[in-house]
């Protein structure tokens, strides 16, 4: 028997198309796919029509009640191993948004990129959200190919940020809760999970799309540079208040100059669509390698024109695997090839760790890129520039690998393999 409750009726309704809620047109979009088995244009969204039909395609039937027992032990604890890069990456956004959110009846969800929650807010369970509280536990699937359309399985599926409410739900069971929910990607520019909004029996009461996108944004960023070891991190926008919180534009750059990936609003500022091959730093910027790297422990942002005729500021920082800091040969990538100065060794070890990174910026030239003419094109890559370091750093220490092996934060394991190389021409 159909849950009379939940159901939203269209008797009563005006005839013509033109209705006062969302709820009356969804209401009429149910009546005209379910009962009329006709294609309900223009009154709900086609990502919702889509997912009906995907759900109807997997047999799905809308009155029944779909199965909401989470996975099995083995499979979960394989499964939150598998996204513990994800959760160590979410944890600190988790916590701001169920800080923000104690004051609602919203339910904060995150899925690994197969729709299974990982992770849901702790807390008491509200009154009135029965669906709710059995739905939102670690393990349970939220995929379209197990509960039919939801929020988080369009994402899964489509990978665009999604918000379905009230009736546009496949399953009458839930025709009570409300769901906006955004993705989050990886380096490579695959899903790896869904931050989701969810509630029931009552209304957002604010935007919750524009939420829930800010906050798995935040998530992604800090995943994309927990993932950039050994990349020239680049941060940039065209207003430079803007960097340090998520509307920043992010890429990751190879020692070779390739830019390897670009987080969404990266992608929008440098026009580039993310279908694209990213190509080189010097053809999505305009400048090369040499330029960027005197950005890193430079004080503050500096101004580069794109190609495009944008100016974005643009700060700059080295994740190296093995904690080479390469700061302190960065006065070396614009000069003409001759090794960067070092400090002593008994100074720098001396250092803190703030310390250290105001003298790498006092050797940081200060003037703007943009006006930087004289560096040659083709300048050094990262890896030329640790060679160079490194070669600099055990002649100023007069070949003792373990001492500038502390000098430079890196092992001595690294100097070794770098005595095997050519020094930098």
């Amino acid at each position: 028997m159909r849950p009379a409750s939940r159901q939203l009726s269209t008797e009563g309704l005006p005839a013509q198309p033109f209705f006062h809620t969302p709820e009356q047109r969804a209401a009429l979009a149910r009546q005209r796919f379910f009962e009329e088995q006709a294609h309900p244009s223009g009154l709900v969204s086609d990502a919702v029509v889509q997912s009906w039909n995907r759900s109807r395609s997997l047999g799905h039937a809308s009155h029944k009640c779909p199965s909401l027992d989470p996975v099995s032990r083995a499979s979960l604890s394989a499964t939150l191993a598998r996204n513990r890069e994800l959760l160590d990456a979410a944890q600190q956004e988790l916590k701001q948004l169920e800080a923000s959110l104690t004051g609602t009846q919203c339910r904060v969800l995150l899925t690994d990129a197969t729709g299974v929650i990982v992770h849901v807010t702790h807390g008491a369970r509200e009154p009135g959200q029965t669906t709710l509280n059995v739905a939102s536990r670690v393990g349970v699937n939220l995929a379209e190919g197990h509960i039919g359309t939801t929020a988080p399985g369009i994402v899964v599926r489509t990978g665009l940020a999604s918000t379905v409410l009230g009736c546009e739900h496949y399953y009458e069971l839930f025709q009570g809760m409300r769901c906006a929910a955004a993705p989050i990607r990886d380096v490579r520019g695959r899903i790896v999970g869904v931050l989701d909004l969810s509630t029931e029996s009552r209304g957002f009461g604010f935007d919750a799309a524009s939420v829930v996108g800010v906050f798995a944004t935040s998530i992604e960023n800090r995943l994309l540079l927990a993932q950039s070891d050994g990349h020239l991190v680049l941060h940039f926008q065209a207003a430079p208040a803007l960097l340090g919180t998520p509307m920043e534009g992010l890429a990751g750059v190879s020692t070779e100059g390739q830019v390897v990936w670009l987080n969404a609003t990266g992608h929008s500022l440098l026009g580039r669509n993310p279908t694209q091959p990213q190509g080189s730093v010097g053809d999505l910027l305009g400048v090369d390698m040499r330029q960027l790297l005197t950005l890193c422990g430079a004080h503050g942002a500096r101004l580069v024109h794109l190609p495009s005729g944008l100016g974005i500021w643009v700060k700059a920082e080295l994740l190296m695997t093995d904690g080479a800091d390469l700061q302190h040969g960065v006065a070396w990538s614009a000069t003409s090839g001759s090794a960067a100065p070092v400090l002593p060794a008994a100074d720098t070890a001396a250092l803190n760790p703030r310390e250290r990174e105001t003298s790498a910026a006092d050797l940081t030239p200060e003037d703007p890129l943009v006006e930087d003419s004289a560096a040659p094109a083709g300048g050094p890559s990262l890896a030329e520039a640790q060679q160079a370091l490194i070669v600099s750093s055990l002649e100023a220490n007069d070949g003792n690998v373990a001492k500038t092996a502390r000098q430079l934060g890196v092992s001595r394991g690294l100097v070794y393999r770098h005595l095997r190389k050519p020094a930098a021409d």
